[in-house]
């Protein structure tokens, strides 16, 4: 039997840490490196977490493989890492993805974008 994407969504969260909104913005507050997995439209059309660094989900083991031309200096395996994406579902299969990678220190925004902004959590425009 083939998995769909839900059940692999489903699996991902159990392997992972799943934060809500509060505890993303205490963790921002005290150094950790929130990444924004959204394409770019999506940004441009809904804003965006302040502070975040954008990744997009298609180039996130390139951006964190130190070994990758494309490697993004500011991931560290080591830091602290929080991602999202619009609800959550991307956001939990890159955490899992960081984990294989040997990141020892990663989560990820349960809900996404879309919880983050019903919990009433500063955005900026995109």
């Amino acid at each position: 039997m083939h998995k769909t994407s839900k059940d692999m969504v489903t699996e991902a969260k159990g392997k992972i840490q799943n934060l809500d909104p509060a505890q993303v913005a205490a963790e921002q507050e005290d150094g950790a490196m929130l990444v924004d997995l959204r394409d770019e439209p999506e940004i441009r059309e809904n804003g965006r977490i302040p502070g975040a660094v954008h990744i997009p989900r298609g180039m996130l083991e390139f951006r964190a493989d130190p070994t990758s031309p494309y490697h993004d200096e500011s991931l560290n395996p080591e830091q602290r890492v929080i991602l999202h994406c619009a609800s959550g579902g991307r956001s939990a299969l890159g955490a899992v993805t960081l984990q294989e990678m040997g990141y020892t220190n990663v989560a990820h925004l349960d809900g996404g974008f879309k919880g983050w902004m019903e919990q009433g959590q500063p955005v900026e425009n995109g």
